[in-house]
């Protein structure tokens, strides 16, 4: 459910042509698996330690929010051109600039000096975690001109995904134990060993791609605008100026990015794209299973610590069945997929993750810890199985021009969907003494989100039955699953 390694495998012809040279072709993959890996403990590894970076900084939920969205929104909004940059510049060149931002803006956050430097870093972080996801698998491409050996390379690339988010909350219990700042250092020697040994990599070719400047930009603000309207509205109300300008802005900005798609020379997104039926209900779908995802796991982050007492090694620890199993999902969406059909891996698994977050609702908060242990495992292990399924049921639905950028547009949603989760939900809980309120209410609110999302799984199986029709003018790079 994090920065979608369950698509791995869809998504391995989105480069330029393949090197005939296998040299470098180890340090090529080690540079890759240590580069991601590090990406996703990154994304998990943070909603163990809010609490005490909250004490740290004497910041309220607020400050809290913009901790976890600042790299969120980064990352959704710069996935939609990333794989472009990757293109235009070289892959082994995108991911050295990527992950070196990664490194970097990772130094600026173990050492700011105030919240607000925090959260600057971690957008800067979310951008480069953002170039690095498409340009990896770029490079292991080029890397493998073999498909059994690049199959290899790639299912090494998921593994090591999963694993480094399955570790997150444990290694971010265990590092804050020492210091909060801890789980930002720990970036900086894994982020050199996969920049030295990309050095012993072969350089990449370049390619004259067209960038779409406008629609961008106008992505950036309009995500970063609704998301601060809805944090600060939670803080301050809905009628103060500054979050009717914010919501305004996010308007004119989405208005703008539309525009560019239906206007623009070179638009990061067809427009027969966005008004397919299928696009725009798998981007409801996927909306809504990372709203309850994420949602989840910063709620119960802050409930274990909070309510129950639990240091932040042992929340992370409770956090351990789940991220295991998520590990796993992706086999067992292909394995009901043969047996049922496409359709019924999304329908499971999104019905027992409302069940889950509705049991959740149902639990006092005197309840035993291992409860709510149990509870998580099919909120996020169904929730990566239909991710999953939801992931390959729009690739068979779209032309393979427009594989990539489907799949780009549908996980920039998702993690708009995450960001918003932890708007809305951490304004509900805000109040310390209502916490368990606020929880229940935003647990229900995840629940009937997935539940609605239901209905629309149903209706994608029923609406465009064919393929998406391509433009004959769409000569734009396939972007990899951002």
């Amino acid at each position: 459910m994090s920065t979608s390694a369950s698509a791995a495998s869809l998504q391995v012809g989105a480069a330029g042509p393949p090197s005939q040279s296998t040299s470098g072709t180890r340090p090529a993959l080690a540079a890759v698996l240590l580069g991601f890996f590090t990406i996703m403990v990154d994304a998990m590894i943070v909603n163990v330690a809010l609490p005490s970076i909250g004490r740290g900084f004497g910041s309220g939920m607020t400050g809290l929010q913009w901790v976890v969205d600042g790299y969120t929104l980064a990352f959704a909004a710069f996935l939609l051109s990333a794989g472009a940059v990757s293109d235009r510049i070289g892959a082994r060149q995108a991911f050295g600039c990527g992950l070196g931002l990664f490194v970097a803006a990772s130094a600026v956050c173990a050492m700011a000096p105030t919240l607000g430097v925090l959260v600057a870093a971690r957008l800067v972080q979310g951008a480069g975690a953002a170039l690095v996801v498409p340009s990896s698998l770029s490079l292991l491409r080029e890397t493998f001109p073999d498909p059994t050996a690049r199959a290899k390379a790639i299912a090494l690339w998921g593994v090591g995904g999963s694993v480094g988010a399955a570790a997150g909350p444990v290694a971010g219990g265990l590092l804050t134990l020492i210091d909060w700042r801890m789980i930002f250092f720990v970036n900086l020697p894994v982020g050199a060993l996969a920049l030295a040994l990309l050095r012993r990599a072969r350089r990449s070719p370049r390619q004259e791609v067209p960038f779409d400047w406008t629609g961008q930009v106008a992505a950036v603000a309009a995500m970063g605008a609704l998301t601060y309207a809805v944090i600060e509205a939670g803080a301050d109300g809905f009628g103060t100026a500054r979050v009717l300008v914010a919501f305004a802005v996010a308007v004119v900005a989405a208005a703008v990015y539309l525009v560019a798609q239906a206007r623009g020379r070179h638009p990061m997104t067809p427009l027969p794209l966005l008004r397919s039926r299928t696009m725009s209900l798998a981007v409801a779908i996927g909306f809504a299973l990372n709203v309850a995802f994420y949602g989840m796991i910063f709620l119960l982050g802050l409930n274990l610590q909070q309510v129950h007492g639990l240091s932040a090694l042992a929340t992370g620890v409770a956090f351990l069945p789940m991220t295991v199993l998520t590990s796993f999902m992706g086999p067992v969406a292909a394995r009901l997929a043969s047996r049922l059909g496409a359709q019924m891996p999304v329908v499971i698994g999104q019905s027992l993750m409302a069940a889950g977050l509705l049991a959740m609702v149902a639990v006092p908060a005197s309840a035993a810890v291992w409860l709510t242990v149990v509870l998580m495992v099919p909120v996020g292990a169904c929730g990566a199985m239909a991710v999953t399924a939801l992931t390959a049921l729009l690739l068979e639905k779209v032309p393979a021009e427009q594989a990539g950028v489907a799949s780009g547009v549908l996980n920039a949603a998702r993690h708009l969907g995450g960001a918003l989760a932890v708007a809305v939900f951490g304004a509900l809980v805000a109040d310390r003494t209502a916490f368990v309120s606020g929880l229940h209410t935003s647990l229900l609110i995840a629940a009937a989100t997935v539940a609605v999302s239901v209905v629309a799984t149903v209706l994608l199986r029923t609406q465009v039955p064919h393929q998406i029709p391509a433009t004959a003018d769409d000569t734009r790079p396939r972007l990899f699953d951002r």
